[in-house]
């Protein structure tokens, strides 16, 4: 049932911190509202925007559903500390962004669970909602909540809080359930037969089901209350199918960490690394064929605009037509200036000639993972590369101009020893010592480093999480070993890494302990700068909780708290790959090698998809490096004026920067890029506006490789490609000379102006000068307000003000004068709706 009218948040986004990430907009999101008559889901990522906007799962999800018009998805994140404390203190619900409904209006929410540190930022989107958080205390009134993602395979830490939740890949089972759900709106079904229901898909964990059993302060029995559902087995979707829903991604205007186009060419990884739950959950390995990424990364790009391309898989190297798939993606967008990144690279796949196609537009970031120090602790945990692989591949890369190579460590893997650490810097001393004594920018070696953590469902499951005092100790013998001449190190804070561990093997006893921590305060623990450890073990003594006991070793015949929650590979095969562990005994791959007996596949619908290697690449439209190059010395600059109003009005200025260039970029218009190493399209603008100001008068100017045929076209063309809230209004020759003097006007609403505004206005134009300080890179700076505004005039309740600026000199803003000449305080400044309505400029002779 809809219960609430779009949210107004006028009164709110000028107050915090990086406001577009709640406005929503993005280009391909929905822009319909919800629907009675429809199924509406609000699909929640538990972290920052920033964070859930590089989710491909979430993303996938989002476009099958609005795929379907009986069916509503609408997206929503966790707000960061200003905004929620801003909610709060107005009685205002979290909301989704695409229709400032609070979150309880929805049927279904679909909360991810990416990691094990964003389980109080559930808490938190359930109280902001009005939705209590045990799933024993929601009736038929409230959202029907459902979990998901690379935690679901041991949801037990918060299970209490979920209705049900979905294991495994999501492409066919969402459907499934939303059809089964749309019938139980239709036909009024109670919470109790949805659940039943729910039950009865392959793949959907009802936590209310199962009844864990304790004794001695250990878990020691798992019961089934409903008959024929002792176990929960994960649903496989057997082969990547062409996914035309993803053609149109949706493009964050807000930077997110990730800032790019991915494309999934592969699923899973059978390389059989010990440690890594990601490799034993998401088996088998399904490749896309060479065509369907072809497909996905031309339409992604065309309607996206995105300037980076990257290659998602939990092992791109080991993708079996890697080669071909480079030069084909190569020769199609080189031109375009589209860079293509392998955020997963591995040694010993990661060929010179594929180092190449790399290079050919940028150099993208270039990260290894050696995981341990020495050869014995590599065969331990079966990570099949040899010292020999790794100097090779950084010999190569040297070779080929990069000059920054990142390393990733853990310590703390099992039989980790003082000779294994030592290990980790001396093989870094060697990988750097490939580059040479050549002349050029020295090489620097990045080494990252965390601290161990046994994940369910893998061979070390049953393995002793290293102790925070021991982790500490580890990471500081390498903090002092490293060489402070071309080496930096980084690690994960042990703390965060501590909580991880008791999470990621918890039980449901440490729901209460997340009710707890919330309650105290704890947020956001996966941003260093508000995870507090210490808060925790309050909360865990006033629960009665011994967290280091989760970190110790299980027996093999221990119940384990997931042991009802099949992941589809045997256990048997789990003990036996611990065994061969401790025997430094190799597992190969089964991609390329025989099965290995893990127990997944079928062999009829649930196999390996592994494709040939092509005769030939599959190429489309491939244009060479040397048509990039061909630009001429003097382009043709334009001078494009838009407007910027509405929500547009909470963009920082490089986020603007970022929407007006992938704008250019889909619209097609024959840019002009800067030469180097990292090519950008020639493009300047005008003065950067405060987030928070409209602006009428707003203008960039563009340097393009030929000259258009129609400035009226291209107007037209700008406004189909920019959010409504930014329309071009004209495209003229770009003037030349310098601008030596410009004189801005605004106008200004307030609902604080104070009475005697006239007087102050009048004080103020009687004064010679109006000095005021600021701190400017540490330098106190005097500015004369008075030589500044030339025009300040209060006209049926707006207020006018023009200010003057000179090249070369500092200058003031609306803000400054509210604040400073009209005495305004600082929030009823920030809350003044301000418009940019016209610039006068005087410039230089060309």
């Amino acid at each position: 049932m809809i219960s609430s009218d779009p949210l107004d948040l006028d009164g709110i986004l000028p107050l915090v911190h990086k406001p577009g990430q709640y406005i929503g907009g993005e280009l391909h999101a929905l822009k319909s509202d919800i629907d009675p008559d429809c199924l509406n889901f609000c699909l929640i990522f538990p972290d920052l925007y920033e964070i859930g906007m590089s989710h491909q799962g979430l993303q996938i999800l989002y476009h099958i559903l609005n795929e379907h018009d009986a069916y509503r998805a609408h997206r929503a994140y966790v707000p960061d500390v200003d905004m929620e404390r801003l909610l709060r203190d107005q009685g205002l619900p979290l909301f989704a962004l695409e229709s400032k409904r609070s979150l309880s209006a929805y049927d279904v929410l679909g909360i991810t669970l990416p990691h094990e540190l964003c389980y109080t930022n559930i808490l938190t989107v359930l109280e902001l909602a009005g939705i209590p958080w045990r799933s024993d205390a929601r009736n038929d009134e409230y959202p029907l909540i459902l979990g998901g993602g690379a935690c679901a395979l041991n949801p037990e830490p918060v299970a209490d809080f979920f209705d049900a939740v979905v294991l495994g890949d999501g492409e066919e089972i969402i459907l499934e359930l939303a059809d089964m759900l749309s019938l139980a709106k239709r036909e009024q079904w109670g919470r109790a037969v949805v659940l039943d229901r729910l039950s009865e898909i392959q793949g959907v964990y009802v936590p209310s089901f199962f009844e864990p059993r304790y004794k001695d302060g250990r878990l020691v029995d798992i019961t089934s209350r409903k008959k024929g559902y002792e176990a929960v087995r994960k649903r496989v979707f057997a082969q990547l199918t062409p996914a035309s829903y993803l053609h149109r991604p949706l493009v964050p205007v807000v930077k997110p960490v990730h800032d790019r186009l991915g494309v999934e060419i592969a699923r899973g990884c059978t390389r059989g690394c010990r440690f890594c739950q990601a490799g034993m959950t998401y088996r088998p390995v399904r490749e896309r064929s060479l065509e369907e990424i072809m497909e996905l990364a031309e339409q992604g790009i065309l309607h996206s605009g995105f300037e980076e391309l990257a290659l998602l898989s939990l092992s791109t190297g080991d993708f079996s037509c890697l080669g071909e798939l480079m030069g084909a993606l190569m020769d199609r967008f080189a031109h375009d200036r589209v860079a293509v990144s392998m955020p997963s690279m591995r040694v010993g796949t990661l060929t010179p000639e594929i180092m190449e196609q790399i290079k050919r537009v940028r150099k993208t970031g270039f990260t290894i993972a050696p995981e341990a120090g020495t050869e014995r602790l590599r065969q331990v945990i079966n990570k099949g590369i040899t010292e020999e692989d790794l100097l090779t591949t950084c010999c190569d890369a040297f070779a080929l101009g990069w000059k920054l190579i990142k390393l990733y460590f853990m310590v703390g893997l099992p039989t980790e020893t003082e000779e294994d650490i030592e290990g980790i810097v001396q093989l870094a001393k060697r990988a750097r010592g490939q580059a040479g004594g050549g002349k050029g920018k020295p090489v620097q070696m990045n080494l990252g480093v965390a601290t161990f953590v046994p994940k369910p469902h893998t061979p070390f499951q049953w393995e002793e999480q290293i102790s925070l005092e021991e982790s500490r100790r580890r990471i500081n013998r390498l903090k002092e070993m490293v060489p402070r001449h071309g080496f930096k190190i980084k690690w994960h804070d042990p703390e965060q890494s501590f909580l991880e561990g008791v999470f990621a093997r918890g039980d449901r006893r440490l729901s209460a302990l997340v009710e707890t921590a919330w309650l105290a305060g704890a947020r956001l623990d996966s941003w260093s700068e508000h995870f507090d450890l210490d808060r925790w073990r309050k909360a865990a003594e006033t629960c009665g909780i011994n967290l280091e006991s989760y970190l110790r070793r299980r027996s093999l015949d221990e119940v384990l708290p997931w042991d009802h929650l099949h992941s589809g590979v045997d256990r048997q095969f789990l003990e036996k790959e611990l065994a061969r562990a401790l025997e430094q005994q190799y597992t190969p791959d089964c991609r390329n090698n025989a099965c290995q007996g893990c127990g997944l596949c079928d062999f009829k619908t649930v196999r390996p998809i592994v494709h040939k290697r092509p005769a030939r690449p599959v190429l489309s439209n491939p244009v060479t490096d040397d048509h990039r190059n061909r630009q001429p010395q003097k382009g043709h600059v334009y001078r494009v004026h838009y407007a910027r109003l509405g929500q547009s009005r909470f963009y920082g200025h490089l986020e603007l920067l970022q929407l007006i260039f992938r704008t250019l970029q889909r619209a097609g218009l024959p840019l002009k890029f800067s030469s180097g190493f990292n090519p950008t399209p020639r493009v300047s603008f005008s003065q950067a506006l405060p987030v928070g100001v409209e602006s009428r008068a707003e203008y960039f100017d563009m340097e393009l490789i030929r000259p258009l045929t129609s400035l009226n076209s291209t107007v037209v063309l700008l406004n189909s490609q920019l959010p409504e809230t930014i329309r071009v209004s004209s495209i003229v020759p770009a003037p030349r000379g310098v601008i030596l003097q410009d004189v801005t006007s605004y106008v200004v609403h307030c609902d604080f102006f104070p009475d005697d505004l006239p007087a102050k206005i009048a004080d103020f134009f009687n004064r010679e000068t109006c000095i005021v300080e600021r701190l400017r890179k540490n330098r106190l700076q005097k500015i004369d307000l008075r030589s500044l505004v030339t025009g300040l005039m209060l006209q049926n309740g707006f207020l006018h003000l023009e200010i003057c600026s000179y090249q070369g000199k500092p200058g003031t803003s609306p803000r400054e004068v509210l604040q400073k000449v009209l005495g305004l305080d600082e929030q009823s400044v920030l809350l003044a709706r301000i418009m940019k309505t016209k610039v006068s400029e005087s410039t230089s002779p060309s």
